[in-house]
């Protein structure tokens, strides 16, 4: 995991390979609330492998010809596994979706009901995991181990890292991204996303992004293959605006960021938060995440911050799940810790050479954060692990927003994504 350094089980790893194919990473989404079969909006359950939940989403508006604003969903899944998540198409009926499943790649519609409400993103408790961990040297030791590392940490918890997934494995940029918008250069935001090849990438993409960087704008779009659709977003609003004016300035570059989706673009601010959230996170997990240090910020399971509390029985409602140290999600009212805790925030905000007002973002304003205290640990429940014919099986549900690589993590004791 990018910027994660620490680990709090101190069994050795078991090692292994996870994805080695789609269905050995099969995740379900735990939702808040059921469709309840009437209202004007239609919730679609889904089951998508290789794929990712936006360009789904893209896809269905586009084949039903509706805005994409319509359309919902509660959380992102990832692309590289089996998954299963609710979607919603608002102000429709059933009969609107039909044959669309036939229209979708690696998609399947496992049903359709109406609801009252929309779905949003967040209206999620959280999200079941069945993982298999292939290639382990001594499968019936290993899955011994990762049933110990499992005990461990469903009682303390787990360090609550951002995974690959927010930053990219094979191109982790996005939070570059965000780090040139908190700068307010936003011609480097641009440039970090479009251009700039990486040595992991195919050839032919590598190309693409090389006749961006040397000004080809029209080469690079037309040389980038369609599943680069939101570099091509944004090359297509950079290459009317050089028709238009013959050239390129700062607001040129404002209009390719803002053609893309609000997911996406609010995503690379928030992976830099990320970044330095797990830099954090490292630091503040050697003190003992389970546990109150002096100065910490506490915040309950709603997330809101708990101003008042015994220091005598803090550490008894930690060790219950009922609050939780945190760290920050860096922005411009994010309030930092104190004491010993607090120098280790400032810290990293010092190493990187930023203040918090610098996340205001002022050239992109939609796109600031002012930032948030997250939990530096989260539960894990309905826990095992079992060996099968192709290695050790674990199986666990985390909440929302956390990352399974995290758990796996502890058990692999590898940089897992």
């Amino acid at each position: 995991m990018l910027n994660a350094d620490t680990y709090i089980t101190e069994n050795n790893g078991i090692g292994g390979n996870i994805r080695t194919t789609y269905v050995d990473f099969y995740v379900e989404e735990i939702p808040e609330h059921l469709p309840s079969g009437t209202g004007p909006n239609t919730w679609l359950f889904i089951e998508k492998i290789g794929r990712n939940t936006l360009d789904v989403v893209l896809d269905i508006a586009k084949e039903m010809k509706i805005s994409r604003k319509r359309m919902g969903f509660a959380g992102m899944k990832d692309k590289s596994a089996l998954t299963r998540q609710w979607l919603c198409v608002s102000n429709s009926e059933a009969s609107e979706l039909e044959g669309l499943e036939d229209k979708l790649y690696n998609v399947k519609i496992l049903e359709i009901k109406q609801n009252e409400k929309k779905l949003r993103i967040g209206q999620l408790i959280g999200n079941k995991f069945k993982i298999l961990i292939r290639d382990t040297e001594n499968p019936e030791d290993d899955v011994k181990t990762a049933n110990n590392v499992l005990s461990q940490i469903e009682t303390v918890g787990v360090p609550n890292y951002y995974g690959w997934q927010r930053f990219g494995k094979n191109r982790p940029n996005t939070h570059r991204v965000g780090e040139f918008l908190i700068h307010n250069d936003i011609k480097g935001a641009v440039d970090s996303y479009i251009g700039n090849p990486y040595k992991g990438e195919k050839n032919h993409i590598k190309v693409a992004r090389a006749f961006y960087d040397d000004g080809k704008l029209e080469e690079a779009y037309e040389s980038m293959p369609a599943g680069m659709r939101y570099e091509k977003m944004m090359l297509r609003e950079l290459i009317k605006q050089m028709r238009k004016m013959g050239e390129l300035d700062e607001k040129s570059y404002i209009i390719a960021i803002e053609s893309l989706p609000k997911p996406l673009k609010r995503m690379f601010v928030h992976a830099y938060q990320s970044y330095l959230f797990n830099r954090v996170v490292s630091e503040r997990s050697k003190l003992g995440i389970n546990k109150y240090i002096d100065g910490d910020i506490i915040i309950d399971n709603q997330e809101h911050l708990v101003h008042e509390f015994d220091v005598n029985n803090i550490n008894e409602r930690i060790e219950k799940f009922e609050v939780h140290p945190t760290a920050p999600l860096y922005g411009t009212k994010v309030p930092l810790a104190t004491g010993e805790v607090g120098r280790l925030e400032q810290e990293v905000l010092d190493e990187e050479g930023i203040k918090l007002e610098d996340f205001e973002c002022p050239k992109t304003p939609k796109l600031g954060s002012h930032g948030l205290r997250r939990a530096l640990r989260f539960k894990i429940w309905e826990v095992s692990a079992v060996k099968t014919n192709e290695g050790v099986l674990t199986e666990f549900s985390i909440p929302k927003g956390c990352y399974a690589t995290a758990v796996l993590r502890e058990i692999m004791k590898e940089d897992v994504y």
